[in-house]
């Protein structure tokens, strides 16, 4: 409650090294005012929340979709056919789809994130001004910290239309996220750039997910943010390093769509700061123990890099306001997990047994502030 002083009990997987301490927490006011080592007879494991980096929420209203033509035991997937403005899939359902039902299933997403563990996220909302409007009545009354990326709904209309499309939706935004530098003229991309900028706004893209041919004119545009980069080579990294700029996987995401896997060692060798995301909700959950289980089994990265990727390193997207780690002075958006459940009972490492089997289920409580 509001005001008064909570005390926490268990092992603690704390700071910037996510290095596991027996102890307690104490949270007044949302604020973790101290944390002490001590001998606990709690099974508790007090973790950060989750940073869901990237996700497209409007795609609740279109849930596991064909994934393609099936020829013999294959589905052969074309992510094109999904995704791709201004005809995929989820465009045309996006389309057909009225304002009040999209907001009702973008609040169900967002529940899902609060019961998952996921303190903050960050979404590309398609749909124009509506599209962005729609987020920001669904987020009423929740505790999610977000950051929210609009895109103008028609961009094959005139340009002074299109950008006044783009300044209506950075009242409401935090920025502009764009599907691909391939999917628009790159003059009006640079447009739409530099009204973000004029705004003080955030301008993020995908980039790299289907083949490498955009990722040079995305370079170009000198975004706060990239998404996915499954394509990129050892130059690109080299780039992307030196500008410092961030970049989101979403590996379940990449896999299911067949687009291939991001190079993350080699991101992470070359210095590039990582997070991640779940992407499309209607191809994943929005669940991250699932993402994080997922990229610990599948790739050869340390479990405690799999974890900051998918908790503190979301900061580097967020902002210091959605900082979730464990520190004296920090907010507290914690999880309290059930160390004894019957799933993590006898993990040898709590930061790898988290990675590798936690579960929702395996949540006692969520704290955000």
């Amino acid at each position: 409650m509001y005001g008064t002083e909570q005390i926490i009990s268990g092992t603690i997987i704390a700071g910037p090294e996510i290095l596991p301490i027996e102890g307690y927490i104490c949270v007044k006011n949302g604020i973790i005012t101290e944390i002490g080592e001590e001998r606990t007879n709690s099974k508790n494991i007090i973790a950060p929340c989750f940073v869901n980096a990237h996700t497209h929420l409007g795609d609740s209203v279109c849930k596991d979709p064909v994934l393609g033509k099936t020829s013999g035991f294959r589905v052969q997937r074309d992510l094109d056919s999904l995704v791709k403005p201004p005809d995929g899939l989820k465009h045309r359902i996006l389309r057909e789809t009225p304002y009040k039902t999209l907001v009702g299933h973008i609040k169900r997403s967002l529940l899902d994130m609060i019961d998952t563990g996921t303190c903050a996220f960050a979404d590309f909302r398609e749909g124009g001004f509506l599209g962005v409007a729609a987020l920001n009545k669904a987020l009423e009354g929740l505790e999610l910290r977000s950051l929210i990326f609009g895109r103008p709904a028609e961009p094959d209309l005139p340009l002074q239309v299109v950008l006044s499309e783009v300044r209506r939706i950075l009242l409401r935004s935090d920025g502009l996220g764009m599907s691909g530098a391939n999917d628009l003229d790159m003059n009006l991309l640079q447009e739409i750039t530099a009204c973000t900028r004029e705004r003080k706004k955030l301008f993020a893209i995908h980039a790299g997910e289907k083949n490498r041919s955009d990722i040079e004119k995305a370079l170009s545009l000198e975004p706060d943010l990239l998404i996915h980069l499954t394509h990129a080579g050892k130059k690109d990294l080299d780039e992307i390093a030196q500008a410092k700029i961030p970049v989101v996987v979403c590996p379940r995401s990449n896999f299911v769509t067949g687009a291939g896997m991001a190079p993350i060692a080699e991101m992470l060798e070359a210095g590039i700061r990582v997070a991640a995301g779940t992407d499309n909700v209607m191809l994943n959950s929005v669940n991250m123990f699932a993402e994080m289980e997922f990229m610990s089994k599948i790739f050869s990265i340390d479990d405690r890099q799999v974890f900051k990727i998918c908790t503190l390193n979301g900061s580097f997207v967020m902002g210091p306001d959605s900082m979730c780690s464990i520190e004296k002075g920090n907010k507290a958006n914690l999880m309290i997990l059930n160390g004894d459940s019957n799933n993590l009972a006898g993990i040898q490492d709590p930061v790898g047994g988290i990675t590798k089997r936690a579960r929702p289920d395996d949540i006692l409580a969520v704290l955000h502030s």
